[in-house]
Protein backbone atom coordinates (compact mmCIF):
# COMPACT_ATOMS: atom_id res chain seq x y z
CA UNK A 1 0.00 0.00 0.00
CA UNK A 2 1.36 3.33 -0.89
CA UNK A 3 2.07 5.42 2.46
CA UNK A 4 0.68 8.54 3.62
CA UNK A 5 3.15 10.50 2.86
CA UNK A 6 3.03 9.38 -0.73
CA UNK A 7 -0.36 9.79 -0.85
CA UNK A 8 -0.31 13.16 0.47
CA UNK A 9 2.53 13.70 -2.80
CA UNK A 10 0.41 12.71 -5.10
CA UNK A 11 -2.88 14.54 -3.58
CA UNK A 12 -1.32 17.74 -4.85
CA UNK A 13 -1.01 17.11 -8.57
CA UNK A 14 -3.48 15.66 -11.11
CA UNK A 15 -0.85 13.66 -12.26
CA UNK A 16 -0.31 11.93 -9.27
CA UNK A 17 -4.41 11.79 -8.84
CA UNK A 18 -4.32 9.83 -11.84
CA UNK A 19 -2.01 7.42 -10.99
CA UNK A 20 -3.46 6.32 -7.38
CA UNK A 21 -6.95 5.96 -9.42
CA UNK A 22 -4.94 2.84 -11.53
CA UNK A 23 -3.67 1.09 -8.00
CA UNK A 24 -7.16 -0.47 -7.66
CA UNK A 25 -7.17 -2.25 -10.94
CA UNK A 26 -3.65 -3.38 -11.17
CA UNK A 27 -3.64 -7.04 -11.07
CA UNK A 28 -1.99 -10.15 -13.11
CA UNK A 29 -3.80 -9.50 -16.61
CA UNK A 30 -3.84 -5.54 -16.55
CA UNK A 31 -1.04 -3.19 -18.34
CA UNK A 32 -0.77 -0.11 -17.04
CA UNK A 33 0.30 2.45 -19.61
CA UNK A 34 1.18 6.05 -19.03
CA UNK A 35 1.87 8.68 -21.59
CA UNK A 36 3.05 12.26 -21.92
CA UNK A 37 -0.52 13.02 -23.80
CA UNK A 38 -3.74 12.46 -24.21
CA UNK A 39 -5.82 11.66 -26.98
CA UNK A 40 -8.46 14.86 -26.74
CA UNK A 41 -11.48 12.44 -28.10
CA UNK A 42 -12.63 9.21 -28.52
CA UNK A 43 -13.89 10.38 -32.39
CA UNK A 44 -11.69 8.68 -34.56
CA UNK A 45 -12.21 11.13 -37.20
CA UNK A 46 -11.58 14.37 -35.39
CA UNK A 47 -7.62 15.01 -35.45
CA UNK A 48 -4.85 13.17 -37.97
CA UNK A 49 -2.54 12.89 -34.73
CA UNK A 50 -0.48 9.95 -34.27
CA UNK A 51 -1.31 9.54 -30.29
CA UNK A 52 -4.88 10.00 -31.27
CA UNK A 53 -4.95 7.67 -34.15
CA UNK A 54 -3.24 5.35 -31.95
CA UNK A 55 -5.29 5.34 -28.90
CA UNK A 56 -8.93 5.17 -31.04
CA UNK A 57 -6.90 2.42 -33.60
CA UNK A 58 -7.33 -0.28 -30.48
CA UNK A 59 -11.35 0.75 -30.60
CA UNK A 60 -11.69 0.97 -33.91
CA UNK A 61 -10.29 -0.89 -36.82
CA UNK A 62 -9.67 0.25 -41.27
CA UNK A 63 -10.44 -1.62 -44.10
CA UNK A 64 -6.73 -2.36 -44.31
CA UNK A 65 -4.77 -2.58 -42.00
CA UNK A 66 -1.04 -3.25 -40.83
CA UNK A 67 1.59 -5.92 -40.04
CA UNK A 68 4.31 -5.56 -37.43
CA UNK A 69 6.63 -4.98 -40.13
CA UNK A 70 4.18 -1.91 -41.45
CA UNK A 71 3.12 -3.41 -44.53
CA UNK A 72 -0.63 -3.61 -45.60
CA UNK A 73 -2.89 -6.46 -44.45
CA UNK A 74 -6.27 -7.46 -44.27
CA UNK A 75 -8.43 -5.68 -41.46
CA UNK A 76 -12.24 -5.04 -41.86
CA UNK A 77 -11.89 -5.78 -45.49
CA UNK A 78 -10.38 -9.36 -46.47
CA UNK A 79 -9.50 -8.28 -50.38
CA UNK A 80 -8.76 -5.31 -52.64
CA UNK A 81 -8.24 -4.74 -56.29
CA UNK A 82 -7.98 -2.44 -58.30
CA UNK A 83 -11.35 -2.49 -61.25
CA UNK A 84 -10.47 0.01 -63.44
CA UNK A 85 -7.86 2.77 -63.09
CA UNK A 86 -9.62 4.85 -60.86
CA UNK A 87 -11.64 2.46 -59.55
CA UNK A 88 -10.96 0.49 -56.21
CA UNK A 89 -13.29 -2.69 -54.84
CA UNK A 90 -12.97 -3.57 -51.34
CA UNK A 91 -14.83 -6.92 -50.39
CA UNK A 92 -15.86 -6.35 -46.54
CA UNK A 93 -15.58 -8.95 -43.90
CA UNK A 94 -18.31 -11.21 -42.58
CA UNK A 95 -19.42 -11.73 -39.24
CA UNK A 96 -17.62 -8.86 -37.46
CA UNK A 97 -19.53 -7.44 -34.92
CA UNK A 98 -19.26 -3.70 -33.35
CA UNK A 99 -18.43 -3.79 -29.53
CA UNK A 100 -22.50 -3.63 -28.68
CA UNK A 101 -23.17 -6.66 -30.84
CA UNK A 102 -24.42 -5.04 -34.26
CA UNK A 103 -23.03 -6.35 -37.29
CA UNK A 104 -20.82 -4.37 -40.00
CA UNK A 105 -21.43 -3.86 -43.35
CA UNK A 106 -21.17 -2.00 -46.63
CA UNK A 107 -23.47 0.66 -44.78
CA UNK A 108 -21.09 1.36 -42.34
CA UNK A 109 -17.92 1.58 -44.37
CA UNK A 110 -20.09 3.53 -46.95
CA UNK A 111 -21.23 5.75 -43.95
CA UNK A 112 -17.71 5.77 -42.29
CA UNK A 113 -15.66 6.76 -45.67
CA UNK A 114 -18.03 9.04 -46.49
CA UNK A 115 -17.87 10.67 -42.64
CA UNK A 116 -13.95 11.39 -42.80
CA UNK A 117 -14.52 13.02 -45.83
CA UNK A 118 -16.64 15.38 -44.87
CA UNK A 119 -17.10 18.39 -42.56
CA UNK A 120 -14.99 17.95 -39.33
CA UNK A 121 -12.88 15.42 -40.29
CA UNK A 122 -9.24 15.96 -39.61
CA UNK A 123 -8.74 13.01 -41.88
CA UNK A 124 -9.74 14.89 -45.25
CA UNK A 125 -6.50 14.75 -46.95
CA UNK A 126 -6.66 10.88 -47.67
CA UNK A 127 -9.67 11.15 -48.73
CA UNK A 128 -9.00 14.46 -50.98
CA UNK A 129 -9.00 12.27 -54.30
CA UNK A 130 -11.94 10.30 -53.61
CA UNK A 131 -14.65 10.96 -56.13
CA UNK A 132 -17.58 8.69 -54.80
CA UNK A 133 -17.91 5.60 -51.98
CA UNK A 134 -20.54 3.30 -53.67
CA UNK A 135 -22.13 -0.04 -51.95
CA UNK A 136 -22.31 -2.64 -54.29
CA UNK A 137 -23.88 -5.40 -51.57
CA UNK A 138 -23.67 -6.08 -48.24
CA UNK A 139 -20.10 -6.51 -48.31
CA UNK A 140 -18.87 -5.04 -50.85
CA UNK A 141 -17.68 -1.72 -52.02
CA UNK A 142 -16.29 0.56 -54.50
CA UNK A 143 -14.07 4.00 -54.22
CA UNK A 144 -13.73 5.97 -57.63
CA UNK A 145 -10.98 8.40 -57.47
CA UNK A 146 -10.47 11.69 -59.46
CA UNK A 147 -6.97 10.17 -61.35
CA UNK A 148 -5.38 6.58 -60.50
CA UNK A 149 -4.22 6.39 -56.63
CA UNK A 150 -2.05 3.51 -56.62
CA UNK A 151 -1.82 4.70 -52.88
CA UNK A 152 -5.25 4.32 -51.81
CA UNK A 153 -5.28 1.18 -49.66
CA UNK A 154 -2.44 3.29 -47.84
CA UNK A 155 -4.06 5.94 -47.28
CA UNK A 156 -6.89 4.11 -45.75
CA UNK A 157 -5.17 2.17 -43.19
CA UNK A 158 -5.73 5.07 -40.55
CA UNK A 159 -9.15 5.56 -41.59
CA UNK A 160 -11.31 3.69 -39.15
CA UNK A 161 -14.78 2.39 -39.63
CA UNK A 162 -17.99 3.76 -37.03
CA UNK A 163 -21.16 2.32 -36.45
CA UNK A 164 -23.52 4.25 -38.96
CA UNK A 165 -26.56 3.44 -36.33
CA UNK A 166 -24.65 4.31 -33.41
CA UNK A 167 -23.17 7.26 -34.70
CA UNK A 168 -26.20 8.81 -35.89
CA UNK A 169 -28.14 7.78 -32.41
CA UNK A 170 -25.69 9.84 -30.81
CA UNK A 171 -26.49 12.84 -33.23
CA UNK A 172 -22.18 12.56 -34.48
CA UNK A 173 -23.17 12.17 -37.96
CA UNK A 174 -20.53 14.16 -38.21
CA UNK A 175 -16.86 13.81 -36.54
CA UNK A 176 -17.30 15.36 -33.29
CA UNK A 177 -14.15 16.46 -31.17
CA UNK A 178 -16.51 16.41 -27.67
CA UNK A 179 -17.55 12.60 -28.18
CA UNK A 180 -15.90 11.06 -25.26
CA UNK A 181 -17.84 7.33 -26.27
CA UNK A 182 -16.62 4.81 -28.49
CA UNK A 183 -18.20 1.58 -30.36
CA UNK A 184 -16.00 0.01 -32.70
CA UNK A 185 -15.01 -3.40 -34.07
CA UNK A 186 -11.42 -3.53 -32.42
CA UNK A 187 -9.94 -5.80 -30.01
CA UNK A 188 -10.43 -3.44 -26.77
CA UNK A 189 -13.86 -1.85 -26.00
CA UNK A 190 -13.97 1.53 -24.13
CA UNK A 191 -14.87 0.56 -20.66
CA UNK A 192 -14.03 4.47 -19.05
CA UNK A 193 -12.72 7.71 -19.79
CA UNK A 194 -11.93 10.63 -17.97
CA UNK A 195 -10.33 13.10 -20.66
CA UNK A 196 -6.47 13.66 -19.41
CA UNK A 197 -7.21 11.69 -16.73
CA UNK A 198 -7.44 7.64 -17.40
CA UNK A 199 -9.08 5.63 -19.82
CA UNK A 200 -9.28 1.84 -19.66
CA UNK A 201 -9.85 -0.28 -22.30
CA UNK A 202 -11.53 -3.64 -21.34
CA UNK A 203 -10.51 -6.84 -23.84
CA UNK A 204 -13.67 -7.74 -26.32
CA UNK A 205 -13.99 -11.09 -26.27
CA UNK A 206 -16.21 -10.84 -29.31
CA UNK A 207 -13.66 -9.69 -31.37
CA UNK A 208 -13.28 -11.24 -34.79
CA UNK A 209 -9.31 -11.34 -35.21
CA UNK A 210 -6.31 -13.33 -33.32
CA UNK A 211 -5.75 -11.90 -29.89
CA UNK A 212 -2.00 -12.25 -29.12
CA UNK A 213 -2.86 -10.29 -26.01
CA UNK A 214 -3.44 -11.83 -22.64
CA UNK A 215 -4.39 -8.69 -21.42
CA UNK A 216 -7.87 -8.28 -19.93
CA UNK A 217 -7.48 -4.55 -19.05
CA UNK A 218 -5.01 -1.69 -20.39
CA UNK A 219 -5.44 1.30 -18.12
CA UNK A 220 -4.13 4.54 -19.81
CA UNK A 221 -2.85 7.50 -17.89
CA UNK A 222 -1.67 10.49 -18.94
CA UNK A 223 1.34 11.51 -17.37
CA UNK A 224 3.17 14.60 -18.77
CA UNK A 225 6.12 15.47 -16.28
CA UNK A 226 8.68 13.46 -17.35
CA UNK A 227 9.97 12.37 -13.65
CA UNK A 228 7.08 11.71 -12.46
CA UNK A 229 6.21 9.29 -15.45
CA UNK A 230 9.90 7.68 -15.63
CA UNK A 231 9.38 6.96 -11.53
CA UNK A 232 6.07 5.15 -11.89
CA UNK A 233 7.71 3.08 -14.06
CA UNK A 234 10.49 2.30 -11.49
CA UNK A 235 8.05 2.08 -8.58
CA UNK A 236 6.06 -0.37 -10.53
CA UNK A 237 2.58 1.56 -10.21
CA UNK A 238 3.06 1.88 -14.61
CA UNK A 239 4.15 -1.16 -16.72
CA UNK A 240 4.99 1.32 -19.69
CA UNK A 241 6.13 4.74 -19.48
CA UNK A 242 5.95 6.20 -23.16
CA UNK A 243 8.56 8.61 -23.60
CA UNK A 244 11.56 8.01 -21.23
CA UNK A 245 13.98 10.91 -21.57
CA UNK A 246 17.30 10.22 -22.77
CA UNK A 247 19.30 11.26 -19.74
CA UNK A 248 17.06 8.35 -17.73
CA UNK A 249 17.67 5.39 -19.87
CA UNK A 250 20.88 4.17 -18.33
CA UNK A 251 18.87 4.59 -14.79
CA UNK A 252 15.99 2.79 -15.82
CA UNK A 253 17.85 -0.12 -17.65
CA UNK A 254 19.78 -0.61 -14.35
CA UNK A 255 16.88 -0.80 -11.97
CA UNK A 256 16.47 -4.63 -12.98
CA UNK A 257 12.58 -4.40 -12.94
CA UNK A 258 12.28 -2.24 -16.05
CA UNK A 259 14.23 -1.92 -19.54
CA UNK A 260 13.65 0.88 -22.28
CA UNK A 261 12.96 0.14 -25.69
CA UNK A 262 14.54 2.36 -28.44
CA UNK A 263 14.17 2.57 -31.87
CA UNK A 264 14.03 4.93 -35.13
CA UNK A 265 11.20 6.81 -35.27
CA UNK A 266 9.32 7.76 -38.90
CA UNK A 267 7.95 11.11 -37.45
CA UNK A 268 10.13 14.54 -39.05
CA UNK A 269 9.66 17.31 -36.50
CA UNK A 270 9.91 20.72 -38.58
CA UNK A 271 9.06 24.44 -38.69
CA UNK A 272 6.48 25.92 -40.04
CA UNK A 273 6.07 29.45 -40.98
CA UNK A 274 3.19 31.85 -42.44
CA UNK A 275 3.73 32.30 -46.46
CA UNK A 276 -0.01 33.31 -46.76
CA UNK A 277 -0.99 36.70 -44.80
CA UNK A 278 0.14 40.04 -46.33
CA UNK A 279 0.91 41.23 -42.79
CA UNK A 280 2.49 38.79 -40.26
CA UNK A 281 0.63 38.05 -37.58
CA UNK A 282 2.10 37.51 -33.88
CA UNK A 283 5.07 39.85 -34.73
CA UNK A 284 5.57 43.67 -34.39
CA UNK A 285 5.83 43.70 -38.34
CA UNK A 286 3.38 45.93 -39.83
CA UNK A 287 2.62 45.97 -43.76
CA UNK A 288 4.55 43.24 -44.47
CA UNK A 289 5.23 39.48 -44.26
CA UNK A 290 9.10 38.66 -43.87
CA UNK A 291 8.22 34.79 -44.65
CA UNK A 292 7.20 35.40 -47.86
CA UNK A 293 10.80 36.43 -48.84
CA UNK A 294 12.92 33.28 -49.23
CA UNK A 295 15.91 35.07 -47.87
CA UNK A 296 14.22 35.47 -44.49
CA UNK A 297 13.31 31.58 -44.45
CA UNK A 298 16.95 31.17 -44.98
CA UNK A 299 18.14 33.09 -42.17
CA UNK A 300 16.18 31.58 -40.03
CA UNK A 301 17.41 27.62 -41.51
CA UNK A 302 21.05 29.00 -41.28
CA UNK A 303 20.65 30.46 -38.31
CA UNK A 304 19.44 27.19 -35.81
CA UNK A 305 22.14 24.93 -34.90
CA UNK A 306 20.32 21.48 -35.16
CA UNK A 307 23.62 20.08 -33.69
CA UNK A 308 23.67 21.85 -30.47
CA UNK A 309 20.22 20.68 -30.26
CA UNK A 310 20.74 17.45 -30.67
CA UNK A 311 23.54 17.22 -28.34
CA UNK A 312 22.01 19.92 -25.79
CA UNK A 313 18.43 19.32 -25.88
CA UNK A 314 17.73 15.94 -27.43
CA UNK A 315 20.80 14.22 -25.52
CA UNK A 316 22.03 12.70 -28.74
CA UNK A 317 18.72 11.06 -29.42
CA UNK A 318 17.89 13.09 -32.99
CA UNK A 319 18.68 12.81 -36.36
CA UNK A 320 19.46 16.26 -37.82
CA UNK A 321 17.00 16.50 -41.50
CA UNK A 322 17.15 18.03 -44.35
CA UNK A 323 13.38 16.78 -45.98
CA UNK A 324 10.54 16.84 -43.84
CA UNK A 325 10.29 13.14 -45.10
CA UNK A 326 13.02 11.16 -43.33
CA UNK A 327 14.21 7.67 -43.75
CA UNK A 328 12.02 4.95 -44.05
CA UNK A 329 9.56 6.88 -46.13
CA UNK A 330 9.41 5.94 -49.70
CA UNK A 331 10.59 9.17 -51.66
CA UNK A 332 13.05 10.02 -48.62
CA UNK A 333 16.57 11.59 -50.83
CA UNK A 334 19.48 10.60 -48.32
CA UNK A 335 21.86 12.56 -50.82
CA UNK A 336 20.17 15.99 -49.47
CA UNK A 337 21.96 18.23 -47.33
CA UNK A 338 20.92 20.66 -44.73
CA UNK A 339 21.82 24.34 -45.61
CA UNK A 340 25.08 24.61 -42.92
CA UNK A 341 24.45 26.69 -39.61
CA UNK A 342 26.05 29.97 -40.63
CA UNK A 343 24.82 32.72 -37.88
CA UNK A 344 27.27 35.18 -40.40
CA UNK A 345 25.50 34.14 -43.18
CA UNK A 346 22.30 34.59 -42.10
CA UNK A 347 22.76 37.62 -40.83
CA UNK A 348 23.85 39.21 -43.87
CA UNK A 349 20.61 37.68 -45.89
CA UNK A 350 18.20 39.34 -43.00
CA UNK A 351 20.18 42.67 -44.27
CA UNK A 352 19.67 42.05 -47.39
CA UNK A 353 16.23 41.68 -46.98
CA UNK A 354 15.88 44.66 -45.05
CA UNK A 355 15.15 43.18 -41.62
CA UNK A 356 19.12 43.69 -40.24
CA UNK A 357 17.34 45.06 -37.24
CA UNK A 358 15.09 41.99 -36.92
CA UNK A 359 11.46 41.78 -35.50
CA UNK A 360 9.50 40.51 -32.96
CA UNK A 361 7.77 37.07 -33.05
CA UNK A 362 5.62 34.32 -31.29
CA UNK A 363 6.72 30.65 -31.81
CA UNK A 364 3.80 28.37 -31.05
CA UNK A 365 4.69 25.17 -29.59
CA UNK A 366 3.13 21.81 -28.08
CA UNK A 367 4.18 21.29 -24.82
CA UNK A 368 4.47 17.24 -24.17
CA UNK A 369 3.24 16.17 -27.58
CA UNK A 370 6.70 15.56 -28.89
CA UNK A 371 9.91 14.81 -27.15
CA UNK A 372 11.51 17.91 -25.25
CA UNK A 373 9.00 20.03 -27.59
CA UNK A 374 9.16 23.01 -25.70
CA UNK A 375 13.15 22.77 -24.94
CA UNK A 376 13.40 22.45 -28.71
CA UNK A 377 11.26 25.38 -29.03
CA UNK A 378 12.85 27.46 -26.60
CA UNK A 379 16.75 26.54 -28.13
CA UNK A 380 15.45 27.87 -31.51
CA UNK A 381 14.10 31.06 -30.18
CA UNK A 382 17.39 31.59 -28.24
CA UNK A 383 19.21 30.88 -31.60
CA UNK A 384 17.54 33.30 -33.68
CA UNK A 385 18.70 35.92 -31.51
CA UNK A 386 21.97 35.82 -33.26
CA UNK A 387 19.81 37.26 -36.18
CA UNK A 388 18.19 40.23 -34.12
CA UNK A 389 14.82 37.94 -34.04
CA UNK A 390 13.24 38.20 -30.62
CA UNK A 391 11.40 35.01 -30.28
CA UNK A 392 8.67 34.34 -27.56
CA UNK A 393 7.65 31.19 -27.30
CA UNK A 394 4.18 30.76 -26.51
CA UNK A 395 3.89 26.73 -25.13
CA UNK A 396 0.74 24.70 -25.09
CA UNK A 397 -0.97 21.67 -24.47
CA UNK A 398 -1.78 19.88 -27.24
CA UNK A 399 -5.53 20.39 -26.87
CA UNK A 400 -5.35 24.03 -27.00
CA UNK A 401 -2.08 23.92 -29.55
CA UNK A 402 -3.49 21.92 -32.35
CA UNK A 403 -7.53 23.53 -32.59
CA UNK A 404 -4.97 26.98 -32.62
CA UNK A 405 -2.76 25.83 -35.89
CA UNK A 406 -5.46 24.07 -37.43
CA UNK A 407 -7.51 26.73 -37.98
CA UNK A 408 -3.99 28.80 -38.88
CA UNK A 409 -3.73 30.94 -36.07
CA UNK A 410 0.10 31.32 -35.68
CA UNK A 411 2.78 32.88 -37.69
CA UNK A 412 5.90 30.23 -36.58
CA UNK A 413 5.07 27.09 -35.13
CA UNK A 414 6.35 23.37 -34.40
CA UNK A 415 4.95 20.42 -36.19
CA UNK A 416 5.76 17.20 -36.03
CA UNK A 417 4.32 14.45 -39.64
CA UNK A 418 4.17 11.04 -40.32
CA UNK A 419 2.91 9.93 -43.75
CA UNK A 420 0.33 7.21 -43.04
CA UNK A 421 1.02 5.94 -46.56
CA UNK A 422 4.88 5.72 -45.56
CA UNK A 423 5.03 7.47 -48.44
CA UNK A 424 6.00 10.80 -49.31
CA UNK A 425 3.41 11.87 -51.94
CA UNK A 426 0.66 11.49 -48.74
CA UNK A 427 3.29 14.01 -47.01
CA UNK A 428 3.65 16.72 -49.69
CA UNK A 429 -0.22 16.58 -50.55
CA UNK A 430 -1.27 17.50 -46.77
CA UNK A 431 1.79 19.46 -46.01
CA UNK A 432 2.79 21.46 -48.99
CA UNK A 433 -0.05 21.40 -51.64
CA UNK A 434 -1.70 24.32 -52.27
CA UNK A 435 -5.29 24.34 -50.04
CA UNK A 436 -8.22 23.68 -51.66
CA UNK A 437 -10.69 22.79 -48.63
CA UNK A 438 -11.51 19.70 -50.26
CA UNK A 439 -7.86 17.70 -48.29
CA UNK A 440 -5.23 19.28 -50.37
CA UNK A 441 -3.00 20.90 -48.24
CA UNK A 442 -4.92 20.45 -44.97
CA UNK A 443 -1.81 20.68 -42.98
CA UNK A 444 -0.14 23.20 -45.00
CA UNK A 445 -1.12 25.24 -42.02
CA UNK A 446 1.03 28.42 -43.82
CA UNK A 447 -0.38 28.66 -46.86
CA UNK A 448 2.47 27.72 -48.92
CA UNK A 449 1.71 27.27 -52.51
CA UNK A 450 3.61 26.35 -55.70
CA UNK A 451 1.63 25.07 -58.59
CA UNK A 452 4.90 23.45 -59.94
CA UNK A 453 4.99 21.33 -57.21
CA UNK A 454 1.55 20.65 -57.36
CA UNK A 455 1.88 19.49 -60.87
CA UNK A 456 4.92 17.35 -59.75
CA UNK A 457 2.38 15.46 -57.27
CA UNK A 458 -0.24 15.04 -59.41
CA UNK A 459 1.83 13.69 -62.20
CA UNK A 460 2.99 11.12 -59.74
CA UNK A 461 0.05 10.08 -58.49
CA UNK A 462 -1.34 9.19 -61.93
CA UNK A 463 2.24 7.09 -62.79
CA UNK A 464 1.58 3.50 -62.75
CA UNK A 465 5.42 3.27 -63.17
CA UNK A 466 7.24 2.98 -59.93
CA UNK A 467 10.50 4.06 -61.35
CA UNK A 468 9.15 7.08 -62.68
CA UNK A 469 7.02 7.59 -60.02
CA UNK A 470 9.67 7.77 -57.82
CA UNK A 471 12.32 10.17 -59.85
CA UNK A 472 9.10 12.68 -59.90
CA UNK A 473 8.84 11.95 -56.12
CA UNK A 474 12.24 13.29 -56.07
CA UNK A 475 11.86 16.35 -58.05
CA UNK A 476 9.06 16.98 -56.06
CA UNK A 477 10.80 16.99 -52.72
CA UNK A 478 13.78 18.66 -53.76
CA UNK A 479 11.96 21.50 -54.90
CA UNK A 480 10.28 21.31 -51.67
CA UNK A 481 13.44 21.71 -49.57
CA UNK A 482 15.14 24.54 -51.90
CA UNK A 483 11.88 26.40 -51.65
CA UNK A 484 12.44 26.13 -48.08
CA UNK A 485 8.86 26.16 -47.41
CA UNK A 486 9.74 24.54 -43.93
CA UNK A 487 12.41 24.45 -41.74
CA UNK A 488 13.34 20.79 -41.05
CA UNK A 489 14.60 20.25 -37.45
CA UNK A 490 15.25 16.45 -37.02
CA UNK A 491 13.87 12.94 -36.67
CA UNK A 492 13.43 11.96 -32.65
CA UNK A 493 14.42 8.46 -30.79
CA UNK A 494 11.65 6.04 -29.43
CA UNK A 495 12.40 5.20 -26.09
CA UNK A 496 9.32 3.25 -24.36
CA UNK A 497 10.53 2.22 -20.58
CA UNK A 498 8.66 -1.18 -20.52
CA UNK A 499 7.93 -3.65 -17.13
CA UNK A 500 9.89 -7.00 -17.39
CA UNK A 501 6.76 -8.40 -17.11
CA UNK A 502 5.51 -7.16 -20.48
CA UNK A 503 6.01 -7.77 -23.82
CA UNK A 504 4.94 -5.21 -27.04
CA UNK A 505 5.45 -4.76 -29.96
CA UNK A 506 7.07 -0.99 -30.76
CA UNK A 507 6.79 0.21 -34.40
CA UNK A 508 8.46 2.83 -35.81
CA UNK A 509 5.18 5.08 -36.48
CA UNK A 510 5.17 5.18 -32.18
CA UNK A 511 2.04 3.97 -32.69
CA UNK A 512 0.79 0.99 -29.76
CA UNK A 513 -1.05 -1.71 -30.89
CA UNK A 514 -2.78 -3.57 -27.57
CA UNK A 515 -3.53 -6.48 -29.07
CA UNK A 516 0.36 -7.31 -29.63
CA UNK A 517 1.45 -6.51 -25.89
CA UNK A 518 1.10 -9.28 -23.13
CA UNK A 519 1.98 -10.10 -19.68
CA UNK A 520 4.82 -12.69 -19.38
CA UNK A 521 3.17 -16.10 -17.61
Amino acid sequence: MPSLRFKQKVALALAGQALAAIFTVASAQTIRVANQGDAPSMDPHVLNESLQLSLTGNLYEPLVGRNKDLRLAPALAVAWRMQAPTVWRFELRRGVRFHDGTSFSADDAVFSLRRAQGEGSGLKNYLSDVRQVRKIDTHTIEVETRAPSLLLPDALSHVYMVSRRWSESLGAARPDAALQRANGTGPFRLQERQPNQRTVFARHDGYWGRMESNAQQIVFTPLPDDAERVQALLDGRVDVAEPVPVQEIDRVNAAGGARVVTGAELRTLFLGMDQRSDELPYSSVRGANPFKDKRVRQAFYQAIDIDAIRKDVMGGASTPAALIVGPGINGFQPDAKRLPFDAAAARALMAQAGYADGFDLTLHCPAGRYVRDAAVCAAVAEQLAAIQVRVTVQAEPKEAYFPRILRRDTAFYLLGWTPSTYDAQSALHALAACPDGQGAGQFNLGGYCNPALDALVHKAQMETDRTRRNALMREAVLLLAADIAYLPLHQQALAWGVSRRVRLVQLPDNSMPFKWMGVAP
